[in-house]
């Protein structure tokens, strides 16, 4: 048996770390998504199960678009909110729309705008018909009631707070009495706007994005947060009420590779 310099047993070593970072940032954390589950009910008999999906940044339908729609299709969520940056551009609907229908029709959907469906000068109109064609209705400032189990569940969805018009106040006008109101915004920022807005409103939860966790992270540093991430990064934040969850997202943005990141989908049972 020869045997192995330990110069030669070091590059070789080098060289297997390279190539599992590598397959860690270029397709583990990219494409082997992170599947999030939170009972938040407080012990409610008549459970609502939501599904969140943020920040697709869809341009090609992928292996694991069809397993996230096929994964979906098994848990049966009484609703799925989209929390903005589903496409950069226009030109990438047509990819949404393969997306989209390939999750069942009869599942409620709920979606916003972040800032990337502005940056790309996304058609708005287009955007909206893409999402009616799969039972799903895009909120810009606008309040929806979610009725099922006894239970009336408002749905509060604003516009992007980077480049979009959010308007708290216009997106709570002839807000419904609820049992629950959830809260859709794209940039966690925006929770301070809304603490300082809401006035005696109770909202039970805010779901964003647009953070993706940091995409990159190096040991806990993170080298960039986007405009519109302000003190917050990813996960819960439970300090103050109302509590917000920042997913960490699907997609990626400027550069395609995740580290410390791995991309998210989160289930809640309300």
């Amino acid at each position: 048996m020869k045997k192995v310099t330990r110069r030669k047993f070091i590059a070789k070593g080098i060289l297997a770390f390279i190539g599992l970072f590598l397959l860690d940032i270029l397709w583990f954390e990219k494409y082997i998504i992170d599947w999030n589950y939170f009972d938040i009910s407080n012990g409610k008999k008549n459970k609502i199960k939501i599904i969140q999906i943020s920040d697709l940044h869809i341009n090609t339908l992928q292996s694991f678009h069809k397993s996230i729609a096929k994964k979906i299709n098994s848990i049966k969520p009484d609703l799925v909110l989209i929390t903005g940056d589903s496409v950069n551009t226009t030109k990438y609907l047509n990819s949404l729309n393969e997306f989209l229908i390939l999750i069942d029709k009869s599942i409620l959907k709920y979606a916003i705008t972040g800032n990337r469906e502005y940056y790309g000068n996304v058609d708005l109109n287009k955007l909206k018909d893409i999402y009616e064609k799969s039972n799903c209705e895009l909120l810009i400032n606008e309040n929806r009631n979610f009725i099922k189990k006894d239970r009336t569940i408002a749905i509060i969805g604003i516009d992007d707070f980077i480049r979009g018009n959010a308007d708290f106040n216009k997106s709570v006008e002839n807000l419904s009495l609820a049992d629950t109101n959830i809260v859709l915004t794209h940039c966690p920022e925006h929770r301070d706007i809304i603490l300082q807005e809401k006035r005696d409103l109770k909202i039970d939860l805010i779901l964003s994005g647009h953070t993706h966790g940091g995409q990159i992270n190096f040991f806990g540093y993170v080298y960039f947060k986007p405009i519109g991430s302000g003190k917050y990064l990813k996960g819960w934040y439970k300090e103050k009420e109302p509590k917000m969850y920042v997913s960490k997202g699907i997609g990626t943005s400027l550069i395609p590779i995740r580290f410390g990141s791995r991309a998210e989908m989160v289930v809640f049972d309300i």
